[in-house]
């Protein structure tokens, strides 16, 4: 086994100092990165107070949030201070202005029993006296003294206060006792009413009803086919409004798809005189980069809102904001792709005595198109999305729409199904912009060996 001597280890230090005497940020590099990532971390936790905003959040809401996208609830008031017990519906029930749901049942003793999830969890009462079933037990709560007072031990599901008693069921519901009163609230998985409302003749019947009136059945509105009273009130159905927010979307992608081609349109011939080796003029050519450097550091939600001012609110502000901030992202683009061009076959078409113009024509454009294309349909496709953010503020489309459905705060699940409704356009043309990418790559390849078998 060869010693290597001392001479021997030096020579080659001196020969490749880059290995052997690296400088200290090189050698010490990955760790003051790993040391600074992590008191940037720290220092992220305590500016934001983290542990303290962990511990404050109300964690037990989300379920009820999320419950409340894919289900729907009814709540009856029992009035016990009137000569007979009669439920009252609020003003806009799900169950149409004149409902006697099964659940709700009137027993030959004058009592009243209100199946909240079948008989395992149901409430019997009378005018001063409720017993409540749940989780396999019975509570009995007395209204004689002027309050409720339970008797015996209160399970963990039941909350007694001084006003009223509250028993917790789950996602079934829960049930309030009061002396005056007791109010359900029974849960429903699904979507109520989701294709007829109350006012529609076709409520509450079934599938094969509807389907038989239809094809069949005698006219409901005299001078109007059931299949346009159908389609009608689908269309115009109060409680998810399937028209307007159909129209919505309709308008969020025409924001998209206008601003984003008209953006393209004005930003493909001043990327030509941003592009340093295109333009004759420095000056122009900073001028122009600084421009689309402005128009893309506002934000398009700053434009939204510049210009929701402007023209009031609707698409065509939406449609403003994504031109504007399109016209300096595909400025940039444009204008550096240009530069990072071939420049051989634009020496190739000046070599021919062709104008300015042809040269660009012959010798640049069919470099640089399909990079135009590409980047156009990205932004086409990221501006679907950005649309929706940019309705909220007024922009118009369908982000409005999400926007007042969020802002009440009780109608999580026409929020659930405009977000769904979203997401269906998002993955549509995420899909179209991925095809046509895929296609354009494809021609290209193809050109390119063609015009190679032929050289």
């Amino acid at each position: 086994m060869a010693v290597m001597t001392a001479d021997e280890i030096l020579s080659i230090e001196k020969r490749f100092p880059q290995v052997f005497q690296r400088p200290l940020h090189k050698r010490f590099g990955p760790l003051l990165l790993f040391v600074g990532t992590l008191l940037y971390l720290v220092y992220a936790v305590w500016f934001f107070n983290l542990p303290q905003v962990l511990r404050e959040s109300h964690w037990e809401r989300l379920p009820l949030f999320l419950t409340q996208w894919i289900s729907y609830d009814v709540q009856p008031t029992f009035p016990l201070d009137t000569p007979t017990i009669e439920p009252k519906y609020p003003r806009f029930s799900v169950l149409g202005a004149d409902p006697h749901p099964d659940w709700v049942k009137t027993n030959a003793d004058g009592s009243i029993t209100v199946l909240v999830n079948g008989q395992a969890k149901s409430v019997t009462f009378t005018k001063t006296e409720a017993t409540i079933a749940a989780n396999g037990e019975t509570v009995q709560v007395s209204m004689l003294s002027g309050k409720p007072v339970v008797s015996g031990v209160i399970p963990a599901w039941i909350t007694a206060h001084d006003e009223e008693v509250v028993a917790d069921m789950g996602f079934a519901g829960e049930v309030r006792v009061a002396a005056d009163r007791v109010k359900v609230r029974k849960r429903f998985l699904g979507w109520a009413n989701f294709v007829f409302d109350p006012r529609s003749p076709f409520f509450e019947k079934s599938p094969s009803e509807v389907i038989s009136l239809i094809t069949s059945g005698p006219e409901l509105k005299p001078g109007t086919s059931n299949l346009a009273l159908a389609a009608n009130n689908i269309w115009y159905n109060g409680q998810w409004q399937h028209g307007d927010v159909w129209t919505k979307l309709l308008q969020t992608i025409v924001m998209a798809f206008l601003g984003t081609l008209l953006g393209g349109i004005v930003a493909f011939p001043l990327a030509f005189f941003a592009a340093r080796n295109i333009t004759p003029s420095g000056v122009l050519s900073q001028v122009l980069k600084r421009f689309f450097d402005f128009m893309r550091s506002v934000d398009m939600l700053i434009w939204a809102l510049f210009f929701t001012r402007a023209f009031g609110p609707g698409p065509l502000a939406g449609s403003a904001a994504i031109f504007f901030t399109e016209i300096g992202t595909l400025g940039k683009t444009y204008s550096e792709a240009l530069e990072n061009i071939d420049d051989k076959p634009r020496e190739g078409v000046m070599s021919t005595g062709a104008n300015g113009l042809l040269v660009q024509r012959y010798g640049v454009l069919p470099e640089v198109i399909p990079v135009f294309i590409s980047q156009t349909l990205y932004q086409w496709e990221s501006n679907t999305r950005g649309a929706t953010i940019i309705g909220a503020v007024g922009a118009g489309g369908i982000g409005l729409k999400l926007w007042e459905a969020m802002r009440t705060n009780s109608n999580w699940a026409n929020v659930f199904y405009m977000v769904l409704l979203i997401l269906l356009v998002v993955f549509i043309f995420d899909n179209i912009s991925s095809f046509l990418r895929r296609r354009l790559s494809r021609t290209i390849h193809d050109y390119n060996r063609i015009q190679a078998e032929q050289g």
